[in-house]
């Protein structure tokens, strides 16, 4: 039994995982927990600490994560870091080895990762796109919604990675599909966290009791993966960061912007990227995309 789980842990490729943020850290730890060989970088020592504690290996930079792996999984925060680590003499295109496979998980405009796949090609590099979504719960369950872009050979061979780190995993066209999707998909949850906001305070304001009623709209048609999600943090005004607005209020940016390259209207996605950037500049940016709840509080003359 020990001979034929060695086997199958020597048979899986090796992995360098680039950023252990609120996201990276859980996903990465899935895959050691899955019995992957992990090393990892990141610019927080605190967040190596726990990347060794949990079974993996901490490298000290980008060329020594990468230099060995088979697959090298990059989550970052935006396009400008993605391309902070990918180029350049200490990059990852630079020091992976020819032949790697490249899965950038971070969610950025679809245009950078097209040009990332073109320039990997040039290095012998394969490259997915695969953007993520379920929120820092779904990185700890190992649940994520997993959306790629890019050749389905490089799926394939990725998959058995995505399955210890998601649940619905679709390879959605070619490269730049995936941050498609994952924008389309930051629309989505945008508009609907903000409509719960506002059913929050019309319900609080007409003095019902906000538990038993947003229980109720769960069970019904207006239920949502968001309203289960983010229903605590409505009810205790707990607004800890599972996804900053910082993040999302990027993310309208890139939907936004890609809507109007392909010639699609976002009339609503407009004005709720209006109010993620403005809580943004009222310094709520750190907090959590629930706190779009402030927003709304703001503007109807309730607590804040």
């Amino acid at each position: 039994m020990s001979n034929l789980a060695d086997s199958s842990h020597a048979s899986r490729p090796t992995i360098a995982w680039i950023g252990l943020g609120i996201m990276g850290s859980p996903m990465s730890e899935n895959l050691i927990k899955a019995g992957y060989d992990v090393t990892g970088f990141t610019l927080e020592r605190d967040k190596l600490d726990r990347l060794t504690a949990a079974g993996g290996t901490a490298a000290g930079s980008i060329a020594e994560a990468v230099r060995d792996a088979d697959v090298v999984i990059t989550m970052v925060p935006a396009s400008p870091q993605v391309e902070a680590i990918a180029y350049g003499p200490d990059g990852i295109l630079e020091n992976a080895r020819s032949g790697a496979l490249l899965i950038d998980m971070s969610s950025i405009t679809p245009q950078t990762s097209v040009d990332l796949a073109g320039a990997a090609k040039d290095k012998g590099i394969r490259v997915l796109d695969a953007p993520v979504s379920g929120g820092e719960a779904g990185a700890v369950e190992a649940v994520l919604s997993i959306m790629v872009g890019g050749e389905q050979a490089d799926f394939d061979q990725a998959e058995p990675i995505f399955e210890a780190l998601g649940k619905t995993i679709v390879l959605c066209g070619p490269h730049g599909s995936g941050q498609t999707v994952k924008a389309a998909n930051q629309l989505i949850v945008a508009v609907n966290i903000q409509a719960c906001a506002e059913a929050v305070v019309f319900l609080e304001k007409s003095g019902v009791d906000l538990r038993a009623a947003l229980d109720v709209l769960n069970g019904g048609l207006a239920g949502s993966t968001v309203l289960t999600r983010k229903k605590d943090n409505f009810l205790n005004r707990d607004f800890k960061p599972g996804f900053r607005i910082d993040l999302h209020h990027k993310d309208m940016g890139i939907v936004t912007d890609a809507a109007r390259n392909v010639g699609a209207a976002l009339p609503v996605g407009a004005v709720v990227a209006q109010l993620v950037a403005s809580l943004r500049t009222q310094g709520d940016g750190g907090l959590d995309h629930s706190a779009l709840l402030r927003a709304v509080e703001r503007l109807s003359g309730a607590r804040v």
